[in-house]
């Protein structure tokens, strides 16, 4: 039996080749045997390439039909892929050459010289470009190959793809996502979601991290379903398309976006069957107006990037705001102590999670993914939760000061890392402070050296602009002449977050 992922959506593709599967704004349409055809070549010019089974593969670049083809010709041939974020910037991507060391980097046309720099420093030989239109040197060369129409036999366990989460030593850990973990999430998600003939998903999510790509793509793709693919979210856009479609997936930003604006209704919606919502907590409110305007419920669920979805709130029941449901089928979960021993039903504690979906480990970590295991293979999420009589989950807390904004995982240390190298810092914190727009925003606050009178906040923002994401970059920034902190010298950030939280003003 062969275990690539691929393999599980390839008969289903064969069987109905003239569907399409993608359009786009740009009139673009893709059946499914076009998809399977056009991954077959990329995958016969990664052999061409000399790239060979557990070779990482770094990809930066725009949300295109050929992003989405070539994402699947690595899994096919055996390959890692490696998604980053296209906001990331040069010393960020340092760190994700120098650890995944792929043979083969796709970026941007316009970033060409800029990678080059970064893979000739080392040893990276093999580069490529591919722009949102699906033009660049790696379409050209695919369009010059036949197609190699094997899928590449793996084990359920063999790595397909590494995606980087940060974490709170500052330093972005790979996270080893299995075939047999995209194979599971994939049909779990297929079955709670009650995929049928004739979904249509109105997809507006970037394809590098597990919402956009495993969530949204593996459902249509295991669904044989059409997908209405915008290059991004906008508000109009979608609105436009909502009445074409059956299915949409979003984080809270797109929710509240599209409440801001007054041609969104239940005329809109009126084909739609589904909404879901994840990457973030959905604020109560956001819940109850989308459902008065729309007559629609929003779908939430619980995910992270090391186990894909873990829990969701029913197709066919009650969905409670402020909860991301029951355990997905397949998925154990337990609310436990420090001492990873369960608490009572209702009582607060760290959430571990089970299953296939939880993937096998940090790349090149082994004493990091042993930390993360219990005793009895729970992974410990680091999220604090509890879980009520009826086996609802609700996430009250996140542990090691994650911030979550507009959907993307922000880890403080990282960001403190940049601040305090820039001259006149003497010390920083970063916290999560709350965003009408955004959920969470991340706000700095700064303690200045002697010497540091000249530091604004328009410097700050400024300078950590060309250095780091710009969903990174603090929104605002504070000075202060010390941070509070314990009896044992550690930052109290609730101090931070409780003053700060009510100077913002957007």
């Amino acid at each position: 039996m062969n275990n690539n992922f691929y393999a599980l959506l390839a008969w289903r593709f064969l069987l109905h080749a003239d569907r399409v599967c993608l359009e786009t704004p740009a009139g673009e349409r893709f059946t499914y045997g076009a998809l399977d055809h056009e991954s077959a070549r990329y995958t016969q010019l990664l052999g061409a390439l000399g790239l060979k089974r557990g070779d990482r593969v770094a990809v930066q670049i725009e949300k295109s039909p050929a992003a989405l083809f070539f994402y699947l010709a690595c899994l096919r041939a055996g390959l890692i892929y490696v998604p980053l974020n296209t906001a990331y910037r040069d010393l960020e991507l340092e760190h994700f050459l120098d650890d995944a060391e792929p043979a083969l980097v796709v970026c941007a046309p316009e970033r060409l010289d800029a990678m080059r720099a970064l893979t000739a420093a080392r040893g990276i030989a093999a580069v490529h470009t591919l722009d949102a239109a699906g033009r660049g040197s790696l379409n050209e060369a695919a369009h010059s190959c036949n197609p190699r129409a094997d899928v590449e036999p793996v084990g359920a366990d063999d790595i397909a793809v590494i995606l980087y989460t940060s974490g709170t030593t500052g330093r972005p850990k790979g996270a080893m996502i299995t075939h047999r973990n995209l194979a599971s999430n994939a049909t779990a998600l297929h079955q709670a979601w009650g995929f049928r003939d004739g979904d249509v998903l109105l997809h507006a999510l970037p394809i590098f991290h597990i919402h956009g790509l495993f969530v949204a793509c593996h459902t249509a793709l295991l669904n044989v379903s059409t997908m209405l693919f915008l290059p991004k979210f906008d508000a109009a856009s979608v609105i436009a398309q909502l009445p074409r479609a059956s299915v949409f997936m979003g984080v809270p930003t797109y929710y509240t976006r599209l409440l801001a604006e007054p041609a969104f209704g239940r005329d809109v919606c009126r084909n739609m069957r589904l909404f879901t919502c994840g990457s973030a907590p959905l604020l109560p409110q956001t819940f109850h107006e989308f459902r008065e305007r729309t007559g629609h419920t929003i779908l939430e669920r619980y995910g992270m990037t090391e186990t894909g979805m873990n829990t969701s709130n029913p197709l066919d029941g009650i969905r409670r705001p402020g909860t991301v449901g029951p355990a997905l089928p397949g998925v154990a979960i337990r609310i436990a102590d420090d001492k990873d021993r369960d608490v009572a039903v209702g009582d607060v504690g760290q959430l571990l999670v089970k299953g296939g979906n939880v993937f096998r480990g940090y790349w090149r970590m082994p004493e990091k993914t042993a930390e993360e295991f219990t005793a009895d293979g729970f992974f410990r999420t680091g999220d604090l939760a509890r879980l009520d009589s009826d086996g609802y989950v609700s996430i009250v807390g996140r542990a090691k000061d994650l911030i979550i904004s507009g959907g993307f995982n922000i880890y403080p240390k990282e960001i403190e890392g940049y601040l305090d190298k820039l001259d006149g810092v003497l010390e920083s914190a970063v916290i999560g402070a709350p965003h009408p727009d955004f959920g969470e925003a991340v706000v700095a606050v700064i303690v200045r050296k002697p010497d540091g009178a000249a530091l604004t906040e328009a410097g700050v923002i400024t300078a950590l602009k060309s250095q780091i994401a710009g969903f990174k970059v603090p929104k605002r920034v504070f000075f202060t002449g010390a941070l509070p902190r314990n009896t044992m010298g550690k930052v109290q950030k609730n101090l931070l977050r409780e003053r700060y939280a009510t100077e913002c003003s957007w």
